[in-house]
C-alpha cells in the first residue's frame, strides 16, 4: 500500500489506527482531547521506541491545536489563539534561562515562510536585558534569527543554529517551521508543538541536518504549520474519501513531487506567523500580555 507524508504526529497516530483496527492500541503512544480557549487541542505522547517505529517519529510530546476558528476570523480568534499556543507551549519549555527562537524556511516560497514571519513578530529582549537591565530585567533574554535556505546562503539552518547555540548557551532553542499534512482540512489552521527536535525540509522530503539536543547542546522545542500537502497523499486522501480502493505505490506517479497548498496561502501564512510570534513571545515572557506586545511590535 503507498505510504501517506505526514509531520503531524495525530495524523501518524490516525493513519496506524486505521491500519491497525480502530480499537488497536499501541504500547507506548497515548492519545488525549480536551479544549483550550474554544480550540480543540489532541495531545499524543510516544515514550516507547515500538511506538516511535510504528508512528515514524521520535519519542516525545507533539501537541496538535486546531484553529479554525481563526480561518474563520471569528470575533478574538486572534487573542484567543496566541493564548492557547502560548499556554500549551510554556510547560514545554524551562522556567529560566536565555532562549533562541530560530525561525525556519525561505522567505522566498510563501508556503515557508511560517518561520521567518514568526521571527518578524517576535519580542527579542537579549540585547536590552543586557544592556537595560534596570528597565528590562524583569524580561527572560530572548534572541533570534531566521538563517534562511541553503540554496540562498550556502549554509545549513542546522550549522547557523548549531553556530548561535554555541555562542549564547540557551537555555532551550525553540523552531519554528513549515509542515506537510495528510489532509487538506489541517492546512493552515493547525499549529504543532513539540519537544522531540525537528529535521529542516523533511515536510517537503528535503532532509537537512537536525535540530534537536545533541546537536545544539540544549533542549529544542518545535512549533508547526501545516502548509502543504504531496500530490500522492492528496491523491490517496481523495480517493479514500470517494469510497475507492488504494492502489499500490506502483501504481502512482511521481506525486511526491508535487505539493498543494491553499489558494489564499499569503493570508493564511501571514496571519499564522503573527500567531506563533505573539504565542512564542508570551510563552517565553507570561508577565505581558497580547495589548503589550501589539503596543511594543506594531
Amino acid at each position: 500500500m503507498a505510504q501517506r507524508r505526514t509531520d503531524l504526529a495525530v495524523e501518524a497516530h490516525q493513519l496506524w489506527r486505521e491500519g491497525a483496527g480502530e480499537e488497536a492500541s499501541l504500547p507506548g503512544v497515548r492519545a488525549a482531547e480536551e479544549d483550550r480557549e474554544g480550540f480543540p487541542v489532541t495531545t499524543v505522547t510516544i515514550s516507547s521506541q515500538e511506538g516511535a517505529r510504528a508512528l515514524g517519529k521520535p519519542q516525545g510530546t507533539y501537541i496538535t491545536i486546531e484553529l479554525d476558528g481563526l480561518l474563520r476570523r471569528e470575533e478574538g480568534a486572534f487573542q484567543r489563539a496566541v493564548t492557547a499556543v502560548a499556554d500549551t507551549l510554556r510547560p514545554l519549555l524551562p522556567g529560566e534561562g536565555p532562549a533562541l527562537v530560530v525561525g525556519l524556511g525561505n522567505r522566498a516560497v510563501t508556503p515557508d515562510l511560517i518561520g521567518p514571519l514568526a521571527v518578524d513578530h517576535l519580542l527579542v529582549t537579549r540585547h536590552l536585558v543586557e544592556q537595560v537591565p534596570e528597565h528590562f530585567g524583569n524580561l527572560r533574554p530572548v534572541a533570534a534569527a531566521a538563517p534562511g535556505v541553503l540554496a540562498s546562503t550556502g549554509l545549513e539552518s542546522s550549522l547557523v543554529a548549531r553556530a548561535l547555540a554555541d555562542r549564547l548557551s540557551p537555555a532551550c532553542v525553540i523552531a519554528v517551521d513549515a509542515l506537510a499534512s495528510r489532509s487538506l482540512d489541517r492546512l493552515c489552521r493547525t499549529v504543532q508543538l513539540s519537544d522531540a527536535g525537528v529535521v529542516p525540509g523533511s515536510g517537503v522530503g528535503n532532509h537537512r541536518g537536525a535540530l534537536d539536543r545533541e546537536s545544539l547542546g540544549a533542549p529544542v522545542f518545535t512549533v508547526g504549520v501545516p502548509t502543504v500537502v504531496d500530490g500522492t497523499t492528496l491523491a490517496l486522501d481523495l480517493l479514500e474519501r470517494a469510497g475507492q480502493p488504494l492502489p499500490d505505490r506502483a501504481g502512482l506517479p511521481a506525486g511526491e513531487n508535487f505539493f498543494v497548498t491553499p489558494r489564499e496561502v499569503d493570508q493564511r501564512v501571514a496571519d499564522l506567523g503573527k500567531v506563533l510570534g505573539y504565542a512564542v513571545s508570551l510563552a517565553l515572557n507570561p508577565s505581558l500580555s497580547v495589548e503589550d506586545l501589539t503596543m511594543l511590535l506594531e
